[in-house]
């Protein structure tokens, strides 16, 4: 006992000298203040930025015209219903049902409000950027500056493919914003949005970039954040801590129509090149070559001697296109456009949709184990056509037994319809070749790099081949071109 208890003091002796040693090691008074101050410095401080950026953030509302007849509410608030459907192409689930109301005509013709959204000021004499979903099928557009100064706006012009808009108030000596460059942007960076969310004007929420180059679509790689944004906030700039605006800000990832921690702004780089095009002729062009694509797999890489999934897969090419014309054929791998690898699907639309109509550019493709050069005129983009289908085959069949096939020759008639130089028609698929997704009416292009020329051709082929292993096929369904790859039962 004794023992146990001179320990114990022993150990409240050594604790306390070591607690005197610490505290003489803490600064006193007005030091421990400044350490604790400096801390809080070290946070972001966004009041200088709302100072200087927010005079140039405006709110914008919109008017359309009313309706003969006013449709029955709903239960679900309309903005929330409306950016669900803008954003996921379905109506919002479980929205509260109200019973029918009866159709009342309107109070008046007059202009009735339609929505409220955000935008920036481009130019000092008054060019005005916004979303194009904002302004889309309005009558009228009114502009309200932060000291309360209200404008009837002109759409000078709208781009749904990127949501880019420009509108035009008359006034001089405007506040504009200053531009970023979107390449120094960095993810983790904080970031500032301005905007009138709700109808609330000149709200102001942060965050950090959480990621770039997120793809959402064909033409534009997203600048994703964690910064609150809601309706109202569309078309509202997002800043970065030096002042400058990286982006406009457009849609939301949610389940539930509101914010819910996912955000997605249009890179301003991107939105200048539309803007300037806008400002110029009230219209933007954009370069087609007229091909379908799809991605290049790790499989079918390996399988054609690719080496590693890279570039895209041309499924079909539009008759009389650029592509066509320059020629691209169906099952092509194009790996580099201009000069710039294409390292995945949307690199592709994005580089051609860029380029101005009129260019004439080098298009590296893979085919058949090996590159070569095409040169292709880009032209402008315009509305799809109808592509041919291919008519039923009527000829004798022959069979490939190893591969699951029943394949017949195409006449000349079929292969100007189907617009293909070779190739042969499968009648019908079993085993092996049903396993790899070939169905009756497929056409079979190429085999293992080969051109399939004649279901004699292709019997020799596949007679000079190790029946126990895989083989790769470029098929031809409907449209649209595909590799698959055939493998026999062990």
């Amino acid at each position: 006992m004794i023992k146990r208890n001179w320990t114990q003091a022993a150990a409240a002796a050594v604790l306390s000298s070591a607690l005197v040693s610490a505290l003489a090691l803490i600064p006193a008074g007005p030091a421990w203040a400044q350490s604790s101050s400096a801390l809080v410095r070290g946070l972001p401080d966004f009041t200088e930025l709302v100072e200087r950026v927010g005079p140039s953030v405006v709110n914008i509302r919109t008017l359309e015209k009313a309706r003969t007849t006013a449709p029955a509410p709903g239960g679900a608030d309309e903005e929330m219903q409306e950016l669900f459907r803008r954003f996921f192409g379905v109506p919002m689930p479980n929205a509260p049902r109200q019973a029918p109301r009866p159709n009342r005509p309107s109070p008046s013709p007059e202009a009735q409000p339609r929505g409220v959204g955000s935008g920036f000021i481009l130019s000092a004499d008054g060019f005005i950027m916004t979303n194009a979903h904002v302004v889309d099928g309005a009558e009228e557009v009114l502009v309200t500056l932060p000291d309360k100064r209200e404008f009837k706006a002109r759409i000078v012009g709208a781009d749904k493919r990127t949501d880019v808009a420009v509108v035009k108030i008359e006034a001089s000596g405007l506040p504009a914003v200053k531009v970023g460059d979107v390449s120094r942007l960095r993810v983790g960076e904080w970031v500032m949005a301005i905007g009138s969310p709700f109808g609330l004007d000149n709200t102001v929420t942060a965050g950090i970039v959480s990621a770039k180059q997120r793809d959402t679509g064909d033409f534009l790689p997203f600048i994703q954040t964690d910064v609150a944004i809601n309706p109202g906030n569309s078309g509202g700039p997002l800043i970065n801590m030096r002042g400058e605006v990286v982006g406009i800000n457009s849609q939301i990832y949610s389940r539930s129509g509101g914010f819910m921690g996912i955000s997605f702004a249009i890179p301003m780089d991107e939105a200048t090149r539309v803007s300037d095009q806008l400002r110029k002729s009230g219209r933007v062009t954009r370069g087609r070559i007229g091909v379908q694509i799809a991605p290049v797999t790790k499989d079918v890489a390996e399988s054609i001697g690719l080496g590693k999934a890279q570039g895209v897969l041309v499924r079909g090419v539009e008759e009389g296109s650029p592509a066509e014309k320059a020629g691209l054929e169906a099952g092509d791998i194009i790996l580099r456009f201009d000069g710039k690898a294409i390292e995945k699907t949307a690199d592709l639309p994005r580089a051609v949709g860029n380029t101005p109509p009129g260019n004439r550019v080098t298009l590296t493709v893979f085919r058949r184990g090996s590159n070569r050069d095409l040169s292709v005129t880009v032209a402008e983009v315009e509305p799809e056509k109808t592509a041919a289908v291919v008519p039923e085959k009527k000829t004798p069949p022959a069979t490939v037994a190893h591969l699951g096939l029943t394949l017949s020759d195409l006449s000349d008639e079929q292969r100007k319809e189907a617009r293909v130089r070779a190739g042969v028609r499968v009648d019908a698929a079993v085993d092996a070749a049903a396993r790899a997704g070939i169905r009756e009416g497929d056409l079979i292009l190429a085999v293992a790099n080969a051109e399939v020329a004649s279901v004699q051709s292709l019997e020799t082929l596949v007679a000079r081949m190790d029946k126990t292993k895989p083989v790769s096929v470029l098929i031809r369904r409907g449209n649209a071109a595909d590799f698959v790859t055939i493998r026999p039962a062990p």
